[in-house]
């Protein structure tokens, strides 16, 4: 008995390392959500034909071809076709343009702003007046362009001596001002209420997102749908 789950498992670890390199390395990375999906039924097929008794070898090994040709025949067809392409892996989604976040998208995305924050700061992003355009690909992963005067800059091309960086902090976040941020900076809500009356705001609720830069100035998105 012993003998037979050996046998599946070494059988079902050649056949997967053999059709795995027939799907190639674009498979390998999850580029798209289809991509993922497939890698991970593919390796749960693998993992019952070496595990499962009730399921005959046979029918392991034509369920795992049967896959790889049906991928196989997805990827060929999504190459000839754009429109067909789109409706397997979807389309690249914007969600900062030209420094603006696009709400409309981040909600067909199903995307928070605390969410877009983490990312951004995945991307050695830690301010959003950094961000010229930030787009969202097919995989999940967020790609950034950063505005032309924020792009990377070595301190000895400029002669500056390495000093003491202020981290860029939200202040206000989805129309709520961020109070433990406010306790740390020690900074007042009065403070707050000044800066957002000077650019012409009513109220903390006409704005999506607000950060302290590091000079001391409030950087403020308003919602788009909110006017002043």
């Amino acid at each position: 008995m012993h003998y037979d789950i050996l046998l599946r498992t070494i059988l079902a670890f050649f056949v997967l390392l053999i059709l795995t390199r027939i799907l190639g390395k674009k498979q390998l990375s999850h580029l798209t959500f289809f991509n993922y999906i497939t890698g991970i039924t593919f390796g749960n097929i693998a993992a019952e034909l070496a595990s499962e008794k009730d399921i005959k070898i046979l029918e392991g090994l034509i369920s795992l071809v049967v896959w790889t040709g049906l991928t196989i025949i997805v990827e060929f067809i999504s190459l000839k076709s754009g429109r067909i392409r789109r409706i397997f892996n979807g389309e690249p989604t914007i969600i900062i343009k030209k420094g603006k976040i696009q709400q409309q998208a981040m909600s067909k995305m199903r995307l928070n702003l605390e969410s877009l924050l983490t990312m951004l700061r995945n991307c050695n992003v830690f301010s959003l007046t950094d961000v010229d355009y930030a787009i969202m690909e097919t995989d999940g992963h967020l790609s950034v362009l950063k505005k032309p005067d924020k792009q990377t800059v070595i301190k000895r091309d400029l002669n500056i001596k390495g000093g003491r960086s202020i981290l860029p902090t939200e202040i206000i976040v989805e129309g709520k001002i961020v109070k433990k941020n406010l306790l740390e900076l020690n900074i007042s809500y009065q403070w707050v209420y000044q800066q957002i009356r000077k650019a012409g705001f009513n109220s903390v609720n006409e704005i999506l997102y607000a950060e302290l830069e590091n000079d001391g100035r409030l950087f403020i998105d308003k919602y788009e749908n909110k006017t002043n």
